[in-house]
């Protein structure tokens, strides 16, 4: 579990919350005390977090983004069921983790990327995606654009094994930034989306391989 650190005012409000009170206050000092609560309050929101935490969570939003826009071409290009099973889990997972880093960036005042922008699909201009670990180019999306059944099934697993395995390594990136990971949304959501695709990489290689198994020479 990561380590927090309370700042001194925080740790204050904590003393005097503890101590027993000898007189009731006057309205002043209430107030005061209830100013001086809301910054420390404040103040434990803002200090668990870093540069590098709101950087993985902006471009997470990216990645998860084109991931989703990948899962949603598996029912019109003639997908297997078991390929459609798995789009559809990530599709369902990817959009609720995506909400959680938008309200995440928002509730702390940073720019909340819109992910219809961010993904990375063909013919967009200006995205950074492709600094972000494992996001296909514009030919790779056209190259699954246009496959179709057992070849769209063996581009889709072994383009989203690269995906996948570009989002562990932002993880590890994060965890290896130092102060990041503080946050305890943070620390979570980055677990999560380790332990996670990480099982479904497992899950993929499995299903490649029985793929490329029934066809010999391809």
């Amino acid at each position: 579990m990561p380590t927090f650190r309370l700042s001194v005012p925080a740790a204050a409000t904590m003393l005097l919350i503890a101590a027993p009170l000898a007189a009731q206050p006057s309205a002043a000092a209430a107030h005061a005390d209830s100013m001086y609560v809301a910054r420390a309050r404040a103040d434990s929101l803002r200090r668990p977090y870093t540069d590098a935490d709101v950087h993985f969570m902006s471009g997470m939003i990216g990645h998860h983004a084109q991931a989703i826009y990948m899962s949603r071409m598996a029912p019109t290009h003639g997908a297997s069921e078991a390929v459609r099973t798995l789009a559809g889990r990530i599709i369902n997972a990817q959009q609720d983790e995506i909400g959680i880093m938008q309200t995440w960036l928002r509730d702390r005042g940073k720019p909340v990327p819109d992910p219809v922008h961010t993904a990375g699909m063909p013919g967009m201009e200006g995205m950074h995606h492709m600094m972000m670990p494992g996001m296909l180019t514009d030919e790779q999306l056209q190259q699954l654009d246009a496959a179709r059944g057992a070849e769209f099934d063996k581009l889709f697993l072994q383009f989203m094994i690269q995906h996948h395995n570009g989002a562990i390594s932002m993880v590890k990136d994060l965890f290896g930034s130092y102060g990041a990971g503080q946050d305890e949304v943070v620390f979570k959501f980055a677990n999560d989306v380790s332990v996670d695709q990480t099982t479904e990489v497992a899950r993929m290689q499995r299903m490649l391989a029985t793929i490329l198994f029934g066809q010999p020479g391809q």
